[in-house]
């Protein structure tokens, strides 16, 4: 059973910084596009950015030139580093896996990850 463990969350001033972390355990698929996705309170949720398996990355409007996604295939950890939070970027983020990376792309479809984490939340104020 592939688990999927975030960490890294909290609680900062808007314009501040923060690093989540998603460790991946017993994901051994070569193919596979790994995902950062968030949810505010009465919201739905929605993809924030993804790396596929050759590198490759894309990001929703609302964080591009702020937040960076990365991959260190020796740790088997996916990062987002968050940069430059606002307000608005308060919501519990989840770390998830989709098994091909034929949809690897910005909007992010929720169906498409066949595993999910627990979630973390971040936490930006004014």
């Amino acid at each position: 059973q592939v688990q999927l463990v975030e960490s890294g969350g909290g609680s900062v001033q808007a314009g501040g910084s923060l690093r989540l972390s998603c460790a991946a355990s017993r994901y051994t698929y070569s193919s596979y596009c790994m995902g950062w996705f968030r949810q505010a309170p009465g919201k739905e949720r929605e993809g924030v950015a993804a790396i596929d398996s050759d590198g490759s990355t894309s990001y929703a409007d609302s964080v591009k030139g702020r937040f960076t996604i990365s991959q260190d295939n020796a740790k088997n950890t996916l990062y987002l580093q968050m940069n430059s939070l606002k307000p608005e970027d308060t919501a519990m983020y989840y770390c998830a896996a989709d098994r091909s990376f034929i949809n690897c792309y910005t909007p992010l479809r929720l169906t498409d990850f066949d595993y999910w984490g627990q979630g973390i939340q971040v936490t930006a104020s004014s």
